[in-house]
């Protein structure tokens, strides 16, 4: 064993490099921090620190110029938009009623024509109608003269007379006479139109003779005469006594006057163009 084994060593142990590193450097921060401050108490009159100020980027012109373009293009385009639509609408509107009118338009054309053709079918079945009475009323006529004389046959002897008329039948032939050619109107009295009985009241009524209104009184008005004793200013009628469905006025000479219809108007016809039933005579 050593002699210096036991002896005890009076050297203090070693601390580390790196601790004091450590207290180096607060020992200097420290004195550093003493120091500055010394400096500042010993120079008041030194300046005082500038405030510092951040420096805002201003805005370039071309860009709000460029922005503010467009804003205004977009709005242009939304007001562009808005139109184009109230423009679409407007015209499917307008295609829409005028659809509508076209179709109103064809169902009104539609309905005229099928109306003029029930009038005319009408008209035509009345004057088939009115043909076949007056075929009926001939031929029991024509049965009648065969199995018995006429009415004043005896004095009149055969044919029509057609000695010019004269005083009253004159005043009633010449009215007749002066109204050929006018038109024909259901209802007509005169002076531009006539219907049947209106034109033979009219005509009387110059011989200051007034006659019912309606064909079938006329047609009983007065003394029944035959056919083939006429005499100007007698009524003639077609259908039976009472309830004719046509008169007119014998003018002389075989011929008569008479508001025949729509088409013909006031017209002269010879007694052939269309035999009456029979005649009577008021004058």
């Amino acid at each position: 064993m050593s002699l210096t084994a036991h002896i005890p060593s009076h050297r203090k142990p070693r601390r580390s490099a790196s601790k004091l590193a450590v207290r180096a450097g607060v020992a200097g921060g420290v004195l550093s921090t003493l120091a500055m401050a010394g400096t500042a108490s010993a120079t008041p009159s030194a300046e005082p620190a500038h405030e510092t100020t951040l420096e805002m980027p201003v805005l370039n012109m071309d860009l709000a110029a460029e922005v503010s373009s467009s804003v205004a293009k977009a709005a242009e385009n939304t007001r562009a938009a808005a139109v184009d639509g109230e423009l679409n609408a407007l015209e499917e509107s307008a295609r829409t009623g005028a659809a509508a009118e076209a179709k109103k338009a064809k169902e009104d054309a539609q309905q005229k024509a099928d109306a003029e053709q029930k009038a005319k079918e009408e008209a035509d079945r009345k004057a088939e109608s009115e043909r076949a009475n007056r075929s009926s009323a001939r031929a029991s006529l024509s049965a009648k003269s065969a199995s018995a004389p006429s009415e004043g046959s005896s004095s009149q002897g055969s044919g029509t007379v057609s000695a010019p008329a004269t005083g009253s039948a004159a005043a009633i032939v010449n009215f007749a006479r002066a109204q050929v050619g006018k038109a024909y109107v259901t209802g007509g009295t005169g002076p531009s139109s006539f219907d049947c009985s209106g034109l033979v009241q009219a005509a009387y009524r110059q011989a200051g003779i007034s006659l019912p209104r309606m064909s079938q009184a006329q047609s009983s008005a007065g003394t029944s005469v035959s056919l083939n004793a006429l005499q100007p200013g007698d009524i003639l009628y077609w259908g039976a006594k009472g309830s004719a469905y046509h008169v007119a006025v014998y003018v002389g000479g075989g011929k008569f006057v008479g508001a025949q219809n729509s088409s013909t108007g006031i017209v002269e016809r010879s007694l052939s163009y269309d035999k009456p039933t029979g005649a009577v005579r008021v004058l």
